[in-house]
């Protein structure tokens, strides 16, 4: 991933996405525009990935938290 893919937040990098598939549906573009815009999308989409991949993990650390506080057995209630 490149610098610039690391700085998009999530919302950023949808948006961009979503008009890169257009651009591709659209048709129109030459060989060359088209596989850049497919690269983008690829990059896009990892973006997307990764920062959904570390909402689930915070999520899924937060549950794991209040899960096993308060219950004296280790989360059994």
């Amino acid at each position: 991933m490149t610098e610039a893919g690391t700085a998009l937040g999530y919302e950023q990098a949808r948006d961009e996405l979503i008009e890169v598939v257009r651009k591709l549906e659209a048709g129109g573009t030459s060989l060359e525009e088209s596989l850049a815009l497919w690269e983008r999308g690829e990059e896009l989409a990892k973006v997307c990935r990764n920062w959904l991949e570390g909402a689930r993990a915070r999520l899924d650390s937060a549950l794991a938290g209040r899960d096993g506080a308060g219950a004296p057995d280790g989360g059994v209630e």
